[in-house]
């Protein structure tokens, strides 16, 4: 077989022979990839050998991984956090502490080294929720957008492409007035919210999209503003939603209705809408946002390290609702184990196993996660994709035995982000036999990022 859709006058750049790969429904072995101008060009298979000139792939290459919900600064709260006991508010607390410290260049350099953390486990591509706007006390830097520009360049030098979701964040509660650590977070309205937000600027790696923090977080007269500068721009949209009873309970005292109910009737929910969480969901939750085509962003190891709860991951698909995965806190930092995770504590829930093959849950980790941030023709290794993949090992003491027809299952169920070899990027490549190509020491770089926030 042989498909090709080459750019016309576009030369190819580069050729990859894939030992095996995960063409979507099987994997295939002895597989080429051209790239040009950054896009896949062609795709042979039956090639037994690398051709001269090919750069060799050997395991199960896949498309790229999409972590959908992301927040680059938690990365610094890693162990520090797991001392001691407590609920999802006494760990805002120590949070907030770690934002309390940041300033563009700080943050930067933790988030670049983040991100480089990411590729490293075969991300090729970051939602980042991004609400950190301003200096301490709530006073606009200079450049009013000098954090989110930090997160872009940060994720440019580490080669990975970005969507960052501004974020509106309002106020600390429903009625209630930022305090003194969300002071960095709050532009005061919602219009305000949408004036600095327009200054924002993509590029090659970077789109930019919108969140709605939650809904205590941004007042209900207010959430039209962030729904229209998102349909005007044709952006992705998201929002935490429903991740603690403690919202629901507070929402439904306020408005007399879910924060599920509340977002429908202000026009939020949609295709371009991701809802973030979505643990604790009545069944008229769930059959709004699969109606609407609103989709879920689950984040596994974050919700087991708050102690969240579990959502209802295969009600909402059967809805309608299209998954994503996102390692969100950077608990840890592994695509594989969120989409395992959530098959697994579906059985926890049910007593039951096998609700997602390993293909549907390597669409969650790619290509529906790739389309919630903005990108629908990501997360495939076709013609006019762009070249975006990542190389798991299949000889790794995790990984090694099965058939290669079973490596998807291998990579889904047993593999770690250890185990990732290359990760290519725009037909760059960005991680070469499991070493990071432009961030020389990511260990250390982590080190000594986080290191700066605790001097």
């Amino acid at each position: 077989m042989q498909l090709t859709a080459r750019p016309t006058g576009t030369p190819v750049t580069a050729t990859y022979w894939m030992s095996h790969a995960w063409l979507g429904t099987h994997v295939e072995p002895g597989v080429t990839l051209d790239v040009a101008g950054g896009r896949i060009a062609g795709v042979r298979t039956g090639i037994d050998a690398p051709p001269p000139g090919a750069t060799a792939l050997r395991g199960l290459t896949l498309p790229g991984l999409a972590n959908t919900h992301s927040h680059a600064f938690h990365r610094a709260l890693r162990s520090t956090v797991q001392v001691g006991s407590g609920t999802f508010w006494t760990w805002r607390e120590l949070m907030y502490r770690a934002a309390s410290r940041l300033t563009p260049d700080t943050y930067f350099d933790l988030a670049r080294a983040t991100y480089a953390e990411m590729a490293l486990a075969g991300i090729t591509s970051v939602g980042e929720f991004h609400y950190l706007h301003h200096a301490p006390g709530g006073t606009p830097y200079d450049n009013p957008n000098a954090m989110g520009e930090a997160l872009i360049a940060a994720a440019g030098e580490a080669g990975i492409r970005i969507t960052l979701l501004d974020t509106a964040y309002l106020a600390a509660g429903f009625g209630e007035r930022p305090n003194r650590h969300q002071l960095r977070f709050s532009d005061t309205t919602a219009d305000a919210w949408a004036e600095r937000a327009s200054l924002l600027k993509g590029g090659d790696h970077a789109l930019i999209g919108a969140a709605i923090h939650s809904v205590r977080a941004v007042p209900a007269g207010q959430l039209a503003t962030v729904v229209r500068w998102a349909e005007e721009r044709g952006a992705p949209l998201h929002v935490h939603l429903s991740e603690q009873t403690a919202e629901n309970d507070a929402c439904l005292t306020a408005h007399g209705r879910t924060p599920t109910r509340l977002l429908a009737d202000h026009g939020v929910l949609g295709p371009r809408t991701t809802g973030i969480h979505n643990t604790h969901l009545t069944a008229e939750d769930i059959e709004l946002l699969g109606n609407s085509g609103t989709g879920t962003c689950m984040c596994p190891t974050t919700e087991r390290d708050l102690a969240d709860g579990i959502g209802p991951a295969a009600a909402l698909q059967r809805a309608g609702s299209p998954l994503s995965l996102g390692s969100d806190s950077h608990a840890v930092i592994d695509l594989f184990e969120e989409a395992r995770a959530m098959e697994l504590n579906e059985r926890l829930r049910t007593h039951v196993r096998g609700h997602w093959t390993a293909a549907a849950l390597l669409r969650a980790a790619s290509a529906d996660g790739h389309a919630a941030l903005g990108r629908p023709d990501a997360g495939t290794l076709e013609p006019g994709a762009p070249a975006d993949l990542t190389t798991v090992a299949l000889d790794s003491v995790r990984t090694a035995g099965p058939a290669p027809r079973l490596a998807a299952e291998a990579a889904v169920f047993a593999a770690s982000a250890a185990d990732v070899r290359h990760t290519v990027v725009a037909g760059r490549h960005v991680v070469r036999d499991g070493r990071h190509t432009l961030v020389e020491d990511v260990p250390s770089a982590l080190a000594e990022a986080i290191a700066a926030l605790h001097g």
